[in-house]
């Protein structure tokens, strides 16, 4: 924000990781972002009709460059390559909103992010990230924000309208906004970690460092999750990603990573426990390719204990 209060747009810059997006959701993206804002979309190597597409359409966007990778290194690198541009190509941004390709903001959305980002730091509030409230387009539901307590791991939902921020443990990685020099002090993503729970491991470690988290109500962005959503009942209408085997291998093997971790808070790891033996049962029982998926958890689960635990499976 600049001194009289408006929003700067040269401040910001944003990072896309693609890979074979759906192009029109993209096109809803970028659209959405701000004009003066420099924007750049890291491709991981998507098919090569498609990543023709996603030229054409960064060529048609103010401000975006198309930066390419000639394998898909997951999106904790993609996410990295993107931010390192950012500071050589845009060195007057200070903040970077780090943006999957499913994601899209509501009108006045960012600069909503910004304002109460410098509103708590007004405060006196020593923030490492800020991010939206996620509204999950298939079902129609929040995804709230997490906050963790002595005992448990929750989701609040504050409501509509709400102006105040609120403390979180987490952020979703789609729509994380963060400061140019502290993501890159603190080493960026982790990379190992590909593409399940990097959001996770970058908040424990932004913690850990002092820093706090905070979601911003009223900033609202459309955000799909996995393959697909669905509504399930548990304690409460719930968001239900579905996801693939491969993505289950990455989510079960980055989830026990992350156990083993000395500044990942206990509660979460009791509650990423329960949740792993849920989604078992869940996909276990009702889900399709029921045996592969199964097969695919176990994998993950067991990879670092077969010294397997970075790269793809």
């Amino acid at each position: 924000m600049t001194a009289s209060g408006a929003f700067d747009a040269a401040a910001l810059a944003t990072v896309t990781v693609t890979f074979n997006p759906d192009l029109a959701l993209l096109h809803g993206q970028l659209a959405a972002l701000p004009p003066q804002s420099p924007k750049l979309v890291v491709d991981n190597a998507s098919g090569a009709e498609t990543e023709r597409e996603i030229q054409s359409l960064v060529a048609r966007t103010p401000n975006a460059l198309l930066l390419r990778n000639s394998q898909n290194l997951g999106l904790a690198a993609a996410a990295n390559r993107g931010v390192r541009a950012v500071r050589e190509t845009a060195p007057a941004a200070r903040y970077v909103l780090l943006l999957d390709q499913d994601s899209e903001p509501t009108p006045g959305s960012i600069e909503a992010l910004v304002a109460g980002f410098e509103q708590l730091e007004r405060r006196g509030e020593r923030v490492g990230c800020v991010g939206p409230s996620l509204l999950d387009v298939a079902t129609g539901l929040s995804h709230g924000f997490h906050q963790c307590t002595r005992w448990r791991w929750r989701r609040v939902y504050p409501a509509a309208g709400s102006k105040e921020p609120v403390p979180c443990a987490n952020l979703n990685g789609s729509g994380t906004l963060v400061p140019v020099d502290l993501f890159l002090e603190l080493g960026g993503l982790e990379e190992g970690l590909f593409i399940d729970h990097v959001d996770t491991e970058w908040a424990f470690r932004v913690q850990a460092r002092g820093y706090r988290l905070f979601g911003i109500p009223k900033a609202v962005f459309r955000h799909r999750m996995g393959e697909a959503s669905r509504r399930i009942w548990l304690f409460g209408c719930r968001v239900w990603p579905v996801r693939s085997p491969q993505r289950h291998y990455y989510l079960f093997r980055n989830a026990v990573l992350l156990i083993r971790r000395p500044y990942v808070p206990a509660v979460w790891k009791t509650w990423a426990v329960a949740k792993l033996i849920v989604t078992a049962v869940v996909h276990g029982l009702l889900g399709d390719r029921r045996r592969e998926q199964l097969q695919q958890m176990w994998r993950g689960a067991c990879a670092i204990f077969n010294q397997n635990a970075r790269g793809e499976p």
